[in-house]
């Protein structure tokens, strides 16, 4: 260690603090004194000489003297702070030769320390350095013999599976492939490296089957009612219907399960397990509303949920109208395909947001088009099904078949955005189903109405089939029913007829073409019908009776076409189509009143022989007389007789037909009286 000597020590510090109370005793000036030294004598001098001047020599040379005293005084406190000074000086070069021997000799003392320190330092630290790779090298060792236990030691736990315990699991199958990894790279051609791989295949397959295993067990179908609550709308419920296809826990254990088959499985069977059963419980989802419609048909009432029941305004699509004669089991089985179609679209929705947390995204959209196809094809069958139906039907002459095919294919159109958005990114022939369908029914429906309306202008005339009161014939009342029928559908029936003018689809129309269209198309039917009915009511024998079957017939269609919104349709093409209609009317009316003169006739002055006023008639005049009342009762009698059984069902019009007719009848008479 370094010693000092503690007597330079003492001396050194008392000779500052005797410094320091010098320097407080003397007061010591500024050096500028000095320069009131000079000013007192230079002053003393001016002095003298102003006194000399004012012939004051007393004064000048008192003052005089009083001023080199007091330079006297100055340069004497001069001399000692100069003195006093350089004492000091020499006193701190002193300080300052002690002090820089001082350090000299801690300097000295210091660098043979470092000298004997440095050596035993740089030992110490290679030590330290042998110590740290002898732990490196152990630890290496402990890890490297790890690897020759890892089958050891995850035989339990790979043997027991991953049920209930994946994140366990999924860390013994890393240390597996750790040791694989290591073996592969550093001893290749050990029996552990075999050992390992076996294990880790075994703990590969184990993740597969746990995999399939948790979405076979939780993957269940959709019940019908949450499917109907998830397609009534936003405005329906007071928020959206959430499908829950898998519990949370199970849906994070699927995730990591695909997320590991991805990284380290190298493997993408998982991805057929997983579009496999997911397609399977999308398929049995939308047949289970089916079946739920089935079954319920009887009760609407049953076929939503409670939440709504009391919210549900109308269901996706209206409802065919109910055909004369049909069944209401095609009804059900319409309105059960349109909600399919709806709950397809839901649901796909629904299980690609569900794909898009399990599978990678660039194969998302192959697996998504896999996992629809089932459900898809399914109600693609279905839908050629009802076409099918429809064609054969058509083909017996039942027209009324067709306008199963309407509602359908109006709901398919006003689905087929949301359709296109959910399959975007699916293979081209996925995507065009839809498509092939909507125009599948198009032709099949055009063909229908213009097969309709050539049967209205073809129907046979048979006399058997004829109504014998004249009344309205069951082709008019079936052809206006179809048309009423159409109205429901405007748009979708005047799409149709628009599909069929050229190649183009028919949303390339506008709607006022397509109404147009289907205004040109119910025109066209009435004109057939009209045409038909002349035709047929040639088969009467009696003319009267063949005016009152067209007047009939002509005044139901004209009432039927004012009650609905037919009018206003036929005058998109024809303006004047309700007064021709008022004419046939009268025409028949005129034709039927002149049925009656073969009555009347009895009743003219013709053949009546010339009497003179006051003269006596003839026995052959009167028996002409006689002859003309008796002909006239006579052809009354047979007329009322035939024409009792004839009917007039608009009360309106059999009254005021039977009001002119007494008119004429009584005007007649009376005048012949006369």
């Amino acid at each position: 260690m370094l010693k000092m000597d503690s007597s330079e020590d003492v001396s050194l510090f008392d000779a500052e603090e005797e410094t320091v109370r010098s320097s407080r005793k003397s007061k010591i000036k500024h050096p500028v004194a000095s320069f009131f030294h000079l000013f007192f004598r230079v002053g003393a001098i001016l002095v003298y000489l102003l006194c000399e001047l004012l012939s004051s020599s007393f004064i000048a040379c008192m003052v005089s003297i009083i001023l080199l005293l007091s330079c006297d005084f100055w340069t004497v406190k001069e001399q000692e702070t100069l003195s006093f000074i350089r004492e000091n000086l020499e006193k701190s070069d002193q300080l300052t030769k002690g002090m820089v021997s001082i350090l000299s000799s801690f300097e000295s003392r210091l660098m043979a320390l470092e000298n004997s320190i440095i050596p035993v330092h740089k030992q110490t630290e290679n030590l330290q350095r042998l110590q740290e790779n002898v732990d490196k090298t152990l630890s290496c060792l402990d890890h490297v013999i790890s690897y020759y236990h890892v089958a050891k030691d995850t035989d339990r736990i790979i043997k027991e599976g991953p049920t209930g315990r994946l994140n366990e699991y999924l860390a013994c199958i890393a240390r597996i492939q750790k040791a694989v990894e290591y073996f592969q790279d550093n001893n290749p051609d050990s029996p552990e490296l075999n050992t390992v791989k076996v294990r880790f295949e075994k703990g590969k397959e184990q993740l597969e089957a746990e995999f399939r295993a948790l979405l076979t067990r939780y993957s269940k179908p959709v019940p019908p009612v949450l499917i109907l609550d998830a397609i009534g709308g936003d405005e329906e419920l007071e928020g959206e219907v959430t499908l829950e296809h898998l519990p949370e826990a199970a849906l994070q254990d699927v995730i990591c399960i695909a997320g590991w088959l991805v990284e380290f499985g190298r493997n993408q069977d998982f991805m057929n397990v997983y579009y496999q059963i997911r397609s399977s419980q999308l398929d049995r989802s939308i047949k289970g509303l089916k079946d739920h419609f089935r079954k319920n048909s009887a009760s609407s009432a049953l076929l939503y949920s409670p939440a709504v029941q009391t919210k549900r305004k109308d269901t996706p699509t209206k409802k065919v109208p109910k055909r004369p004669g049909k069944d209401d089991v095609m009804d059900v089985e319409i309105d059960s395909y349109i909600h399919c179609i709806s709950a397809f679209v839901k649901l796909a929705q629904s299980e690609y947001a569900l794909l898009t947390e399990i599978i990678p995204e660039h194969h998302q959209k192959k697996t998504f088009d896999s996992l629809i196809q089932e459900a898809l094809d399914n109600l693609m069958l279905d839908g050629d099904n009802i076409v099918a139906a429809a064609r054969r039907a058509i083909m017996r002459h039942d027209y009324s078949a067709v306008l199963t095919i309407f509602p359908i294919l109006r709901h398919l159109k006003h689905t087929k955005p949301d359709f296109d958005s959910t399959l975007q990114g699916t293979a081209a022939s996925t995507k065009n189903k839809l498509p092939t369908l909507i125009t599948s029914m198009e032709t099949t429906g055009a063909k229908a109405l213009e097969e309709f309306a050539d049967s209205i202008k073809n129907d046979p005339d048979k006399e058997y089939n004829m109504p014998k009161d004249g009344t309205v014939h069951e082709l008019t009342s079936n052809a206006i029913l179809f048309l009423q029928q159409l109205l429901d559908f405007q748009e979708t029936a005047g799409a149709m007829l628009a599909s069929q003018e050229t190649s183009s689809s028919a949303s390339s129309y506008s709607s006022e073409f397509s109404r147009r269209l289907l205004s040109t198309y119910i025109c066209k039917v009435l004109g057939n019908l009209q045409l038909n009915l002349l035709s047929k009511s040639k088969v009467y024998e009696d003319q009267a009776l063949s005016a009152i079957f067209l007047h009939n017939n002509y005044n139901y269609i004209l009432k039927s076409l004012e009650k609905s919104e037919l009018i206003q349709l036929v005058a998109v093409t024809q303006k004047k189509a309700e007064s021709s209609y008022r004419e046939l009317i009268q025409q028949q009316i005129l034709t039927y009143q002149r049925s009656w003169m073969k009555v009347t006739d009895h009743l003219t002055d013709r053949n009546l022989p010339a009497v003179q006023p006051g003269t006596k008639l003839k026995d052959k005049e009167r028996q002409v007389i006689k002859d003309k009342f008796k002909g006239f009762n006579d052809g009354l009698e047979e007329l009322c007789k035939i024409q009792k059984v004839w009917a007039i069902p608009d009360k309106e019009q059999r009254d005021a037909i039977r009001h002119a007719q007494k008119k004429l009848i009584s005007d007649t008479y009376r005048t012949f009286l006369q």
